[in-house]
């Protein structure tokens, strides 16, 4: 209890801290605010804010929510649509209880840390430890802070740990694939890997997309809502299943090749005006 007491005063304190980050503004709001009759996701996934957004419970049918005391509960309610559809398949399928991690902040906009990306409503991201031991119980606010998302790869390496990768895991990803609101996937190349090399249909294969890190979870991005004008969507995803060459470079020595000159900090994107108009509200 203490533990989960310091963690909500660190949650706190951050953005106070953090007085010169322009996230700051954004992880200082606690509520939602709306403007106009329905959710709006305004600007790019990684430069954008979210009116009337929607919180998703802790708990639901197949999924409960880990990290509470970070306040990244909400999304555009087809975000939140979206969670609630894949948690009742998964319990359906009895692949276990699907871990959500986060989600957006209140009015969405820049975290503080973690993520460059969940600006707009439309990103969630999903553990690959589909829980056993959460289908029988409701988790504690201690086991849903000090849970860890396990690795899918062994020992660091590019194999997959069998030991945390199983059948389930691909059937989450193809559930959640086939459903026409998702833009795109990301998982660790690894993962996407393995998938081309399974002897099953490939036609969902094309929205798993490899990008680097997320070995201990997959990222969800829905497309633009209808009707909301405002959000900026990526280009559209190349043909085919993406098993092929442009797969093998993440593999190669260039992808893995550190950087010789010291990165220079990317500047963060201006947000689009009304972005304003909903953090003021």
């Amino acid at each position: 209890m203490l533990k989960i007491i310091l963690l909500w005063l660190i949650s706190l304190l951050l953005p106070i801290i953090y007085t010169g980050c322009p996230a700051n503004k954004w992880a200082m709001v606690g509520t939602p605010a709306q403007i106009g009759a329905t959710a709006q996701s305004i600007g790019t996934y990684n430069g954008g804010c979210l009116s009337g957004a929607a919180s998703l419970s802790p708990n639901g049918k197949g999924y409960q929510v880990m990290r509470l005391s970070r306040n990244r509960v909400y999304g555009h309610p087809d975000l939140k649509q979206f969670i609630e559809k894949l948690g009742q398949t998964t319990a359906m399928q009895g692949l276990g209880v699907l871990l959500i991690g986060d989600l957006g902040q209140p009015r969405g906009g820049p975290t503080l840390s973690g993520h460059r990306s969940h600006q707009t409503g439309l990103d969630v991201d999903i553990w690959f430890l589909l829980s056993k031991q959460a289908e029988s119980r409701i988790l504690s606010a201690n086991e849903r802070e000090t849970w860890s998302a396990s690795s899918v790869l062994a020992d660091n390496s590019d194999n997959i740990d069998y030991a945390q990768w199983s059948r389930a895991n691909e059937k989450v990803l193809e559930a959640a694939a086939r459903m026409p609101e998702v833009d795109r996937i990301f998982v660790n190349p690894s993962v996407k890997r393995e998938l081309c090399m399974r002897k099953t249909a490939r036609d969902w294969l094309r929205k798993i997309r490899p990008w680097w890190k997320h070995d201990d979870h997959f990222h969800v991005r829905l497309k633009c809502p209808i009707g909301n004008k405002q959000c900026a969507g990526q280009e559209p995803l190349p043909p085919g299943d993406g098993c092929d060459a442009g797969l093998a470079w993440w593999f190669s020595a260039e992808a893995k090749k550190p950087a010789i000159k010291k990165p220079v900090p990317e500047k963060a994107p201006e947000l689009p005006t009304l972005c304003g108009k909903v953090l003021k509200m």
